[in-house]
C-alpha cells in the first residue's frame, strides 16, 4: 500500500485570498482572530528559512510559542526516498535522466508561491481562486501525473472540483534531494502527455501543460533539518 504522512495542517495555503472582504462589507472572521493572525503573518510566510520557528501550532491550541518538530535527513533517508521513488517509477517504463533547465524564469515568479500565484501559473481562471478548500483529503485523491513522493509528508493540501477549477494544490516535504524529486515529477508529468520543461530561474522547478489544458508545476527548495519543501499545483483537463 502506497504511505504519505501528513504533518500537522498549517490553514496558511489560502492566506493570499483570506485578505479580501467577505460580501456585505464583513471582513473574513478568521482574520480578525488574532493567533490566527499572528500565525498567519509570522515571518515564515516570507522566509522558510525561519520554519524552524514558526507559529501554527498556536492555532492548534497548543502551548504558545510551539514550533512544529523538525524531522532531520540523513543520507540514508535520503537515500532510501530516492531509491523508493525510482522503484515506483520503474514500474512504469525506463526513467530518462532529469534534463538541464533552459533560458528563461519558470512560471512561478518566486520561489515560495501562493495559491493565487500557483493558479495563474496553471493558466487557471481567476475565479478559481474563491473555489479552492483546504483539507488533507485533497493529498489522497490525486491523478497520477501529480501524485507526491513515497514518503512525502503533506503539510498542506487543498483542492476544487467546481466546473471548470479541478485543482489540487499540496505542500509537503520529503528527505530526498530537490534533484530527486524534480525527477520524479518530470517522469511523471511526461508519462502524462505533459511536456515538461525544467526551469532554475526564480527558483528550481518543472512545469508541464497539455493542449487540453491540463497542466502542473512542480518547485522545490530546501527546508529546515535538510528536507526538500515541494509546492505542487496541478489542474485537471
Amino acid at each position: 500500500m502506497r504511505r504519505f504522512y501528513a504533518l500537522l495542517p498549517l490553514p496558511v495555503l489560502l492566506a493570499a485570498c483570506s485578505a479580501a472582504p467577505e460580501a456585505g462589507g464583513q471582513g473574513n472572521p478568521v482574520a480578525r482572530d488574532p493567533v490566527v493572525a499572528r500565525a498567519l503573518n509570522d515571518p515564515l510566510m516570507s522566509d522558510p528559512d525561519l520554519s524552524a520557528r514558526n507559529e501554527a501550532n498556536a492555532l492548534l491550541g497548543f502551548a504558545d510559542q510551539s514550533a512544529l518538530p523538525l524531522i532531520p535527513a540523513t543520507t540514508d533517508s535520503a537515500q532510501e526516498a530516492r531509491e523508493a521513488g525510482r522503484l515506483e517509477l520503474l514500474d512504469g517504463g525506463s526513467i530518462p535522466p532529469l534534463p538541464r533547465p533552459v533560458d528563461g524564469r519558470g512560471p512561478l515568479s518566486a520561489p515560495v508561491a501562493t495559491a493565487r500565484d500557483g493558479l495563474a501559473a496553471l493558466g487557471a481562471p481567476a475565479n478559481c481562486l474563491g473555489a479552492l478548500t483546504e483539507d488533507f483529503r485533497w493529498a489522497a485523491d490525486l491523478p497520477q501525473a501529480a501524485v507526491i513522493m513515497p514518503y512525502g509528508m503533506v503539510v498542506q493540501a487543498g483542492g476544487a472540483d467546481t466546473a471548470g477549477c479541478g485543482l489540487r494544490i499540496i505542500r509537503y516535504q520529503t528527505q530526498a534531494a530537490p534533484e530527486d524529486v524534480l525527477q520524479y515529477h518530470y517522469v511523471r508529468a511526461g508519462r502524462a502527455g505533459l511536456s515538461p520543461v525544467r526551469h532554475a530561474e526564480g527558483g528550481d522547478s518543472i512545469a508541464g501543460r497539455a493542449d487540453d489544458g491540463e497542466a502542473l508545476v512542480v518547485a522545490v527548495r530546501k527546508a529546515a533539518g535538510g528536507m526538500t519543501a515541494v509546492d505542487l499545483f496541478y489542474r485537471s483537463r
